[in-house]
């Protein structure tokens, strides 16, 4: 029951702060979760928590969706994280959690770095949109959480917070969905990594409510630099919790 306890506050405390951050709950989770179910359950539950979240989003920052950007991520994003679900069916995700890891550690000198200039908001290529949309796709299919790993192709964009947030829900929700319905397929998800889904839905309905009202007042700067720091928390987590599943 304390570890259930513990589950429902750290996701309020994770979607919390992917909201500030421009994502990274499910990265930041996958450890904790770990601990109550099988490691190839965990994307099942995450993606329960994260449709939860997105919805939420989508409602409370609708007027900030790119759909220039959503229209062409969404193609690719969906049969690739078909193929994700499937390969999670047949080999380890520590591998490549692993690689995740140390990814997003490497954002660790950009904490030290000086506030770079103003970046003018770019329109993305068509072309570089599907690349995106299909390696996030892949990720997410097999990992359960993609978040902050792709946070930087916004930035270079010029995105603003709200925009940031609003667009990764449009993007994510339909992802999601579609990974909840072949994880259920492929067996990954059962009664147990529902309740655990559940949970950290509840937490993130309720995290995005209360961000709703917070972000408005937060400083694009501090919004980067908050998702810089939030990338290398997850890099250092998935990095400990794949170790510690490879060496078992």
């Amino acid at each position: 029951m304390l570890l259930w306890s513990l589950i429902l506050v750290a996701s309020a405390a994770a979607f919390g702060l992917s909201a500030v951050s421009g994502g990274g709950a499910g990265l930041l989770l996958m450890p904790l979760l770990g601990l109550v179910l099988p490691g190839t359950q965990v994307p099942a539950a995450l993606s329960i928590g994260t449709v939860a979240s997105s919805a939420t989003r989508i409602i409370s920052f609708r007027q900030a969706i790119r759909w220039d950007i959503v229209r062409h991520f969404a193609p690719t994003a969906l049969p690739f994280a078909a193929l994700g679900a499937w390969a999670l069916s047949r080999m380890e995700p520590a591998y490549l959690s692993l690689l995740l890891g140390v990814f997003l550690m490497g954002n660790l000198p950009l904490l030290f770095r000086k506030p770079a200039p103003q970046v003018t908001v770019k329109t993305p290529h068509a072309i570089e949109l599907h690349v995106l949309g299909a390696t996030a796709g892949f990720i997410s299919g097999f990992t359960g959480a993609v978040g902050l790993v792709f946070n930087g192709f916004y930035y270079r964009r010029g995105l603003r917070k709200e925009e940031i947030v609003a667009t990764r829900a449009a993007n994510e929700i339909m992802l999601h969905v579609l990974k909840i319905a072949l994880y259920a397929e492929f067996g990954l998800l059962n009664t147990r990594a529902s309740i655990a889904g559940i949970a950290v839905a509840a937490a993130a309905v309720l995290s995005s409510i209360i961000m709703k009202y917070l972000l408005p007042h937060l400083h694009d700067r501090l919004f980067h630099h908050i998702g810089h720091a939030a990338m290398v928390v997850a890099g250092v987590m998935m990095v400990i919790s794949a170790s510690s599943q490879l060496a078992r």
